[in-house]
């Protein structure tokens, strides 16, 4: 009895999904790991981590590792559908050795990991020290301003109070300069009702003894 075999017509079609196939996998496989990986703004207890891609990259997103140097305990983050080429790291313990790997997301899968980056968090003393006395942060710049805010506020309230105070002197003053004529007619028709009456023919009245 003969073996069942495959038809003829059947062989093209195999051919076909066996290529597609293959393509398949050497797209997934074709995505590079992520270039240039670098620390930056390297802080006491966070950092930034940036990367690069290779040109062409169906790259959708990206996923970040994160461990303590000889810890097994892991951080894992990812974002997807965006096309940022950093991420911030936080709640990182101050004097400790962290290593990094960056891949990238496509469609298909994620890329093999980067090269691994590692890095040391600085000391809080040792930050401190380092920082140029001359250096000037965005938070101080922004309390520096509401001060300022703050003096020129209580300067032109004074000047808006010194203004109503030299109005209100003027008013009065005014009222002052404007009553003294009448004041003045008022004195003199009181000082010639006290004066002496005159005889009608010209001389003193005398009392007779």
């Amino acid at each position: 009895m003969a073996k069942p075999g495959l038809s003829a017509a059947a062989l093209p079609l195999l051919l076909l999904g066996s290529l597609l196939s293959a393509s398949s996998v050497k797209a997934d496989a074709a995505l590079s790991a992520p270039l240039n990986v670098t620390i930056r703004e390297l802080e006491v207890n966070s950092a930034v981590v940036t990367w690069e891609i290779s040109e062409g990259d169906p790259v959708i997103g990206f996923a970040i590792t994160q461990q303590k140097k000889d810890v097994r305990m892991l951080r894992f983050i990812q974002e997807v559908n965006t096309t940022t080429r950093s991420c911030a790291l936080w709640d990182l313990d101050e004097d400790t050795e962290y290593i990094v790997h960056v891949q990238s997301i496509s469609m298909g899968g994620s890329s093999p990991p980067s090269q691994p980056v590692l890095f040391r968090t600085p000391k809080e003393s040792e930050k401190m020290a380092s920082k140029n006395p001359d250096e000037v942060t965005m938070e101080e710049v922004g309390q520096d301003a509401q001060l300022r805010a703050g003096e020129l506020i209580i300067i032109v309230v004074v000047l808006v109070m010194w203004a109503g105070v030299i109005a209100l002197f003027c008013r009065q003053y005014d009222i002052i300069k404007d009553n003294e004529p009448n004041n003045n007619k008022d004195k003199a028709k009181n000082s010639s009702e006290c004066s002496t009456p005159e005889h009608p023919q010209g001389g003193l009245l005398r009392s007779n003894v």
